[in-house]
C-alpha cells in the first residue's frame, strides 16, 4: 500500500480532475441527446474506473519513458523512478494493472468502447515520445486527454456523434494550451538537451500567444456545442465563467515572470473543468 501511495503521488493522481469531469460531461450529454435519459449508476461507476485506469496507465508510462530525461533535469530529478523510490518493474506492473481496469470497465459498458480501446492506448504510449521529434507534443497530449469525453459518450450511448467531437476539440485545445504554459519552465533545458516544445522552438513570449490561440479554439468549440445541442443559457454562463478563468490564468504568467506557472497550471485548470461540468449538468437537470 505504501508503494502504491508513492506511485499515485508520482503520477499526480489528483490531476485526474482535469479529464474526469469531461468524461462525465460526455456521458451526461450523450445520455440526454442519444438515449433521452440520465446515465445509470453503473455507467457512472464504470466510466470512473475506466478514467482511473486510463490516466494511471498513461502517467506511469510517461514517467517510465521519460525516466532518464527526468534524471538529468534539476526540476524533475527527484521524481520517484529517477530517485529510486519506485523501480521500473513496479511501475510496469502498475501500468498493466491499470490497463486491465480500463479493459474491464470498457467491456462492462459496451463493445464499441472495447473495439475503440486501441486508439487511446496508442496515444497514451505515443505522447511520451513526441517531445523527442516534434514541438507539437502539447497537441498530442491534448488529443490524448481529449479522448476522455469521447469515452464517456461512447460508454453511455455506444455511438459517436458530431457533438462528441466538439467536446473532444474543446478539451484537446484546452489541455494543449495549458501544457504550453507548463512547458515554459523547461524551455532553456529543452533547447540545451535537444528536446522539442513550443516554448523551446519559438521562445516563451510567442509560446504564450500560441497558448492563448489554443484556448480561444477551445472556447469556440464549447460555444459551437451550445448551437448544436439542447443546452441553454445556463450552460453559456458556465462557458463565460471558464473564459474568465482562462483570461486570469494567462494574466498570471508573463515571459519575464514564470513564478506563478504552478498556480496557473493546477488550481485554475482544475476549477475550469469543474465549472463547466457543474453548469452543464445543472443545465441538463433543469
Amino acid at each position: 500500500m505504501s508503494k502504491i501511495k508513492t506511485i499515485l503521488e508520482m503520477i499526480k493522481f489528483e490531476h485526474t480532475v482535469f479529464a474526469l469531469p469531461f468524461a462525465f460531461l460526455g456521458a451526461a450529454l450523450g445520455g440526454l441527446m442519444i438515449n433521452g435519459s440520465w446515465p445509470s449508476i453503473a455507467d457512472w461507476i464504470w466510466i470512473t474506473l475506466a478514467m482511473f485506469g486510463a490516466r494511471s496507465a498513461a502517467m506511469t508510462l510517461n514517467r517510465l519513458i521519460d525516466a532518464e530525461i527526468d534524471a538529468r533535469n534539476p526540476r524533475t530529478e527527484t521524481r520517484a523512478i529517477p530517485a529510486g523510490d519506485v523501480s521500473r518493474g513496479q511501475a510496469i506492473l502498475f501500468v498493466l494493472g491499470s490497463f486491465f481496469i480500463l479493459f474491464v470497465a470498457a467491456f462492462q459498458l459496451n463493445m464499441l468502447a472495447v473495439y475503440l480501446l486501441p486508439i487511446p492506448v496508442f496515444f497514451m504510449t505515443l505522447y511520451s515520445y513526441t517531445k523527442r521529434f516534434t514541438w507539437l507534443c502539447h497537441l498530442f497530449l491534448g488529443v490524448t486527454i481529449g479522448i476522455a469525453p469521447l469515452g464517456g459518450w461512447v460508454g453511455v450511448t455506444g455511438t459517436l456523434q458530431p457533438e462528441a467531437f466538439l467536446l473532444f476539440t474543446a478539451v484537446a485545445m484546452w489541455i494543449g494550451g495549458f501544457d504550453i504554459i507548463y512547458a515554459t519552465q523547461d524551455a532553456e533545458y529543452d533547447k540545451r538537451v535537444g528536446l522539442n516544445s513550443i516554448p523551446a522552438r519559438f521562445g516563451i513570449a510567442k509560446a504564450l500567444y500560441i497558448s492563448r490561440g489554443f484556448h480561444l479554439v477551445s472556447l469556440v468549440s464549447l460555444l459551437a456545442l451550445y448551437l448544436l445541442s439542447p443546452l441553454s443559457w445556463f450552460y453559456l454562463v458556465g462557458v463565460a465563467a471558464a473564459a474568465a478563468i482562462m483570461i486570469y490564468e494567462h494574466s498570471l504568467v508573463k515571459p519575464y515572470d514564470l513564478s506563478k506557472v504552478g498556480v496557473a497550471f493546477f488550481p485554475m485548470n482544475g476549477i475550469i473543468s469543474i465549472v463547466i461540468l457543474v453548469f452543464t449538468l445543472g443545465d441538463i437537470l433543469m
